[in-house]
């Protein structure tokens, strides 16, 4: 085996995620559902958070091995916090948290965006990811190690028309990202955020149909991705293989943001 075939085979075992425990929010269908089918053949074990306990039953009853779940509403501090306790009570200690839950808000110009939609995208896109790292951090810090992953969106890096609530909220993470990575880069903790592009979710299903249209004929790939795609990176991010990672933003995107025109 060559140099280049030994460094690559190296970097492969890295890769695994075997002893880790990962916790997914927005994990029953879409990318967190995708996110944890790879944890899991990589070796983790795997807690899903949602609001739907009937679709987690079915996906932790897909998934096997010790894959937990606990059905809470992000945007509910006290729920959130519970489904996270009950993560660690039954998988042990958090190694990597993936925060994927979001919603969309409503499209409307800025001056008909009500207070409303504005304050429930905030809840969910922002102050649950901020409560889920506050209140995880610390046993990251306090063992040396951890890595905390944040979906953010094309959003997070460009001032999309017609959604500002969805752009705001966005932006918002991805500075949250960079300062808690900031703050814990000391301990041996990771944050990173992943740019999910124009993918097959039911987030996309959600878009009007000419605007979803719009979209996809600015992938320079010709079309749109798939959260298995972007799960595979998000895996990686989670790992080991990503240790010198920290503070940035990846796009999975088909190469969007590095040429549109909004």
């Amino acid at each position: 085996m060559g140099r280049l075939g030994a460094v690559y085979c190296g970097y492969q075992q890295m890769t695994n995620l075997s002893g880790k425990h990962v916790v997914i929010t927005g994990a029953s269908t879409g990318i967190g559902r995708a996110a944890a089918a790879c944890c899991v053949r990589d070796g983790a074990r795997v807690t899903l958070i949602a609001r739907r306990a009937d679709l987690l039953e079915q996906a932790a009853r897909e998934l096997g091995g010790t894959t937990a779940f606990a059905a809470a509403d992000v945007a509910d501090k006290a729920a959130l916090l519970a489904a996270l306790d009950h993560a660690e009570a039954a998988n042990g200690p958090i190694d990597g948290l993936f925060l994927n839950a979001g919603i969309g808000g409503m499209f409307a110009p800025v001056e008909a965006y009500t207070d409303e939609a504005f304050d429930a995208v905030m809840a969910v896109n922002v102050r649950a990811v901020f409560w889920a790292i506050q209140h995880v951090l610390p046993a990251m810090k306090q063992r040396g190690s951890g890595s905390i992953l944040v979906t953010g969106s094309l959003a997070s890096e460009r001032g999309m028309p017609m959604n500002a609530g969805y752009v705001a909220s966005k932006h918002a993470v991805l500075g949250l990202s960079r300062a808690v990575a900031n703050e814990a880069a000391e301990f041996g903790v990771r944050c990173n955020c992943i740019l999910p592009g124009l993918i097959e979710t039911p987030m996309l299903d959600g878009l009007p149909p000419e605007a979803a249209a719009q979209m996809a004929k600015a992938v320079p790939q010709g079309r749109t991705g798939s959260a298995d795609e972007v799960a595979e990176v998000a895996a990686f991010l989670l790992s080991d293989a990503a240790s010198h990672v920290t503070a940035q933003a990846l796009a999975v995107d088909g190469g969007m943001l590095g040429t549109m025109r909004v």
